[in-house]
């Protein structure tokens, strides 16, 4: 089983070279149009040849790449390998801040999360938001501020004493998760996905890094999503959720990403008008305004 040394994010060139490798081995030789006419293939998906002739670069050169040194990489070289293994906005985005951290001198720093409350503007923000649940996550997924309505509906991560919530450890290790997401299976996936992109571009990220290796410790599914290295751009689409006192809800939600507050994203919910859950919602509210608000803190 791997330990939080062998999970975590702080082995950069391992981290590049299980990235690309993972990528190449989950495209077959027929999606690029090469007949292989029964050929009997050691390794699943493309070879390194194979993906190297794609990006018009030497083999000796991808291979150089592939095994996890990306030092002076060029963002056309990037591009090119980017289209050979056909990646996605979220994977795209991974390899250049995979290639920025490998390059410091000459990269954009990357902003990891902040360790100070949030400011009481962005609390004001979120409180003049009455119709719709909203809250700010950092970077490792901790829950650091919500307004009335996003607290009343994520009551069920409150349960425990420890402070900040964490979106992270709620879906892998709270028996309640679950009865939660109605499709589990893509929460899981979702979160990991997100902390992998993070993990590329806040590498040094001590409390990041523990937070994987403390999930993959105690929770075989995180280990088994986490070793995919899957990544994933988080910000429009939709969710639900059961809530435990107005059941289903089906919300669409979108992120933005506070430029002012480094490693802060702000997440709002909507729900369609005229739907069950814009009702679901009104009766959230007054729920929510029965019950004692849940106290967030950015203290353990």
């Amino acid at each position: 089983m791997p330990g939080p040394a062998t999970v975590g994010a702080v082995d950069h060139r391992s981290e590049v070279r299980e990235f690309l490798t993972s990528r190449r081995a989950r495209i077959s030789p027929q999606q690029i149009g090469l007949r292989t006419y029964g050929e009997r293939r050691r390794v699943p998906g493309l070879r390194r040849e194979e993906v190297a002739r794609l990006a018009g670069l030497s083999i000796d050169y991808y291979t150089r790449l592939e095994r996890g040194n990306l030092k002076g990489v060029s963002e056309t070289v990037l591009e090119a390998i980017s289209q050979a293994l056909r990646l996605d906005r979220g994977e795209h985005d991974h390899l250049f801040d995979l290639a920025r951290t490998a390059n410091p001198s000459g990269a954009r720093p990357t902003r990891a999360a902040v360790e100070t409350p949030v400011r009481p503007e962005l609390q004001f923000m979120l409180d003049a938001i009455t119709a719709a649940p909203a809250f700010i996550a950092n970077n490792r997924m901790d829950l650091v501020a919500a307004n009335a309505l996003a607290a009343a509906m994520y009551s069920v991560m409150f349960h425990g004493p420890g402070r900040p919530v964490n979106f992270s450890r709620h879906i892998f290790l709270d028996p309640a998760a679950p009865r939660f997401y109605p499709d589990w299976e893509r929460a899981a996936w979702t979160n990991v996905a997100i902390l992998r992109r993070e993990a590329g571009r806040h590498p040094r990220d001590k409390r990041l890094a523990d937070l994987v290796g403390e999930l993959s410790v105690r929770s075989e599914a995180f280990r088994e999503l986490w070793a995919t290295h899957d990544v994933r751009r988080h910000y429009a689409g939709m969710k639900s959720f059961r809530h435990p006192e107005v059941g289903l809800l089906e919300l669409n939600f979108q992120s933005l990403e506070l430029d002012g507050d480094p490693g802060l994203t702000m997440t709002v919910y909507t729900a369609t008008p005229g739907t069950p859950t814009a009702e679901s919602l009104r009766l959230l509210a007054s729920w929510a305004a029965t019950e004692e608000p849940a106290r967030l803190t950015n203290s353990h």
